[in-house]
């Protein structure tokens, strides 16, 4: 798959696994900026207008299902397609479902899985963009958005609990 493109904003408080989701994504041609919790992911993303949003579920200050229900709450964050990566519990994709979350990918992971998710989200995102017009990144000059919506005007969410890898993650840190 190499050639893909997108940006990637990728929330881990895990420093190892933010680098080695980084460099998978990157080794794909995907630009990656990373965020080590969800306040920082919800202070950089107007910046960075990523195309995909991956999260991890524990992190201190803004767990990854609050930050997904934020970014749903804000019309200028809505549509970005969210994919959890984190060693999620049944109850935590019912909750990430609930609030659209779109993918779930399991610790350990495969990085291909991990690449896998990420380029059907990136096309995802960008063929609701192409059915919807210019909403999303439609910015005044004071940099107001001119797009709308909202959770309730997204479809069920595309992805599903992957299967997880072999890749032996429990030793770089925890979540």
């Amino acid at each position: 798959m190499p050639g893909l493109s997108g940006r990637i904003l990728v929330v881990d408080d895990n420093k190892v696994i933010r680098q080695l989701i980084r460099v998978n994504l990157e080794l794909e041609g995907f630009e990656v900026v990373t965020a080590a919790d969800g306040a920082e992911c919800l202070d950089v993303v107007h910046h960075v207008r990523p195309d995909v949003v991956t999260l991890d579920v524990v992190m201190p200050r803004l767990n990854g299902l609050h930050t997904a229900a934020r970014l749903r709450s804000d019309p200028r964050t809505w549509d970005i397609p969210i994919a959890i990566v984190s060693a999620c519990t049944q109850g935590e994709v019912d909750n990430g479902e609930s609030v659209g979350v779109d993918a779930f990918l399991a610790k350990p992971f495969e990085p291909a899985e991990l690449v896998r998710i990420v380029g059907m989200l990136v096309r995802e995102g960008r063929q609701r963009q192409r059915e919807r017009g210019p909403e999303r990144g439609a910015e005044d000059e004071d940099g107001e958005s001119d797009g709308g919506g909202g959770a309730a005007g997204r479809g069920a969410p595309s992805g599903g609990v992957a299967a997880s890898g072999g890749v032996g993650m429990a030793d770089a840190g925890g979540e």
